[in-house]
């Protein structure tokens, strides 16, 4: 079994993975990918989709309040509390961590089937920095992020 082949089978029999986590594997396929010169990484509508791979949760500490910035992960929490006047808080994860996402209300109804039905996003945006140096991402526009395996993933939503 390939890689993917073994992720799918863990998430579908158990629900989780002993094993990478499935954006350290999606970053070792987009490097093989990109530098492959007969093919580069496609989103769904066939154009390209990144140059770079996305950064990751571990390195938005680095980023400077302001910076625009793209990040992708394996959405395991949406929040929308009636408190929040129609904002959206999403944590993405990857295999270095947990980012932290905010979504404006305009933001979240323009994006709104995709971020309640995809499991892995895409999400651009700029960092703002918080108290006590903590970094989230001011989401300005999300896609899909392309997975090559079928995963049944869980996440905790809008509770």
């Amino acid at each position: 079994m390939s890689a993917f082949e073994r992720l799918a089978t863990d998430y579908a029999t158990q629900g989780h993975t002993t094993g990478p986590h499935p954006m350290a594997l999606w970053r070792r396929q987009f490097t093989v990918t990109r530098n492959s010169p007969a093919s580069k990484p496609q989103n769904q509508d066939g154009g390209l989709l990144l140059s770079t791979p996305p950064l990751r949760a571990a390195d938005f500490i680095n980023c400077n309040h302001g910076q625009h910035i793209i990040i992708g992960g394996q959405v395991i929490c949406r929040q929308r509390p009636g408190t929040a006047k129609g904002h959206c808080f999403i944590s993405l994860e990857d295999e270095t961590g947990i980012a932290n996402l905010f979504v404006p209300r305009d933001t979240f109804q323009q994006y709104r089937l995709i971020i309640t039905t995809e499991q892995f996003l895409l999400c651009h945006g700029r960092i703002q920095v918080g108290e006590g140096n903590s970094h989230t991402l001011y989401t300005t526009s999300v896609e899909p992020l392309p997975f090559p395996a079928e995963l049944s993933t869980a996440s905790h939503d809008f509770h």
